[in-house]
């Protein structure tokens, strides 16, 4: 039973992040307008840079190596940090500054939240508390 919970949450992780890549160019021109808008904080706008920063370099908690595996850190943080400075910024100012339909940034939202659940426990903990620190 738990096996095929832990299934369904990774195919649902998978989609989540199929449909992030599909909207990446809206996602894109959200995030330069979030980042240039005085509105947001300063800090969840350096966190987010430290971040892409980090995806960036060849250091990593799982090195890239490992295929698919070395990715999943860098996503998963990556999703951290954006559902932070998506989170924080408000609905308002996220309507606001989103080109696209409201129901397909609705479901972008549920995909960042989802993306972390492809990680093991232990490193999706690990990685939670690392961002929450630096902020």
């Amino acid at each position: 039973m738990r096996e095929m919970l832990r299934r369904r949450r990774r195919r649902s992780a998978r989609r989540s992040a199929r449909a992030l890549v599909r909207q990446l160019p809206q996602l894109l021109l959200l995030l330069a307008r979030l980042l240039r808008d005085p509105r947001v904080a300063g800090a969840d706008k350096a966190l987010f840079g430290l971040v892409i920063a980090y995806v960036l370099t060849p250091l990593d908690l799982l090195p890239d190596f490992l295929g698919v595996f070395g990715l999943v850190d860098d996503l998963y943080l990556l999703g951290l940090a954006l559902g932070r400075l998506l989170g924080r910024a408000g609905p308002e100012i996220l309507v606001e500054h989103w080109s696209g339909d409201r129901r397909t940034l609705s479901l972008l939202l549920d995909s960042v939240d989802r993306m972390g659940s492809i990680l093991p426990g232990p490193v999706r903990k690990t990685l939670s508390r690392t961002v929450r620190k630096a902020g």
